[in-house]
């Protein structure tokens, strides 16, 4: 039996690495070859630490190999592959939906409502192994000019980001805040400044995610998170930014997104979790803002985000701080869980 090398998290802050066979494609399904896999902020949130979730709620960790974005190569098919092919370049769209609901109907398959949907390194095999099985149907073409840092990077990431600069409409006439300079933050940055946004401004709470930001060229103004954060965006952008974007899923962050939107402006809520009050009138309503929910994104979305990306000239694995082995998973995460990095890999040369 030939067997290969794949990490678990057991929900105690360790990772679990074992030897186990060699999976086989199924019908409609391929067999990839590892390049990359990321290791995305919601792992450390919902299984890493402790197992969070239910199966309803599509949070739900059941005990098979982590990571959920892989980007690799197709070593082989199963009976009824028709589009890819050995030796082709591809990243995995996270989630396998039933295809049938509405949802999967639009390609957004993070929003599946059968109760059959299964997610990449949460409820079925992902990407922290030498091998993947995955569904024809989930694979996304990786351009040549992207690298597989790249794609396991747009596979979740900085798909969601690419999501909410769609949806905020950004344009060369915006000028785009980013509250929360993680991973997600950053590729926000990159996504703006490919679509051409006049100005963009960055807020967090940590003075090395601005500087790094600042070093890769993301950032035409830095905020330091804080009482004066508020008043030091307006100024930049003469009252408020065009189009804002929380990437920090906590409630001041929240706040201060929708606060320093411009009148007429557009605030996309990206950061999971937690809440947000404010004052519905003054803060929303009399300044005619609008509030942008968005998840993840589609399969259509996430090869036009591949597409955009390699037509730009942009690497998202700029952002990537720390590359691990397959043998150093459990560094990798502790690396990660400290939330002090930027985008951290798992790769499989």
């Amino acid at each position: 039996m030939t067997t290969m090398l794949a990490a678990y998290l057991p929900g105690n802050s360790t990772v679990d690495l074992r030897e186990i066979a060699r999976p086989e494609p199924g019908i409609g399904q391929v067999r990839l070859k590892m390049r990359a896999s990321g290791i995305c902020g919601s792992d450390i949130k919902y299984i890493y630490h402790q197992h969070v979730g239910s199966k309803q709620s599509g949070a739900a960790y059941l005990d098979v190999v982590a990571g959920h974005e892989p980007s690799g190569v197709v070593e082989a098919r199963g009976p009824g592959c028709r589009h890819f092919r050995e030796g082709d370049r591809v990243l995995v769209y996270h989630i396998s939906g039933c295809g049938f609901c509405p949802s999967c109907r639009r390609g957004y398959q993070i929003s599946c409502t059968d109760p059959e949907r299964r997610a990449y390194g949460w409820q079925r095999d992902g990407g922290h192994a030498e091998y993947l099985i995955a569904d024809e149907r989930d694979l996304v073409a990786l351009p040549d000019f992207l690298s597989f840092e790249d794609g396991c990077f747009v596979s979740c990431g900085v798909g969601t980001a690419y999501e909410g600069i769609l949806r905020a409409a950004v344009s060369g006439s915006d000028s785009v805040l980013v509250v929360g300079l993680g991973p997600v933050g950053m590729a926000a940055l990159i996504l703006a400044g490919g679509r051409g946004a006049k100005k963009r401004i960055g807020v967090d709470t940590q003075p090395e995610r601005l500087a790094t930001a600042q070093r890769l060229g993301l950032l035409d103004e830095a905020v330091l998170a804080g009482p004066d954060a508020l008043g030091a965006v307006e100024a930049a952008t003469r009252g408020g930014a065009d189009v804002a974007i929380d990437c920090s899923g906590a409630p001041q962050g929240r706040l201060l997104a929708l606060q320093a939107t411009a009148t007429w402006g557009r605030c996309v809520f990206l950061g999971e979790q937690d809440t947000v009050q404010f004052r519905v009138s003054e803060d929303l309503m009399h300044r005619q803002r609008q509030i942008i929910g968005s998840w993840v994104t589609s399969l259509h979305n996430m090869e036009k985000c591949c597409r955009d990306l390699a037509d730009w000239g942009r690497h998202p694995d700029a952002i990537v701080t720390h590359r691990f082995p397959l043998t150093a998973a459990a560094e990798a995460y502790a690396v990660m869980a400290e939330g002090k990095c930027g985008k951290v890999v798992i790769t499989m040369d």
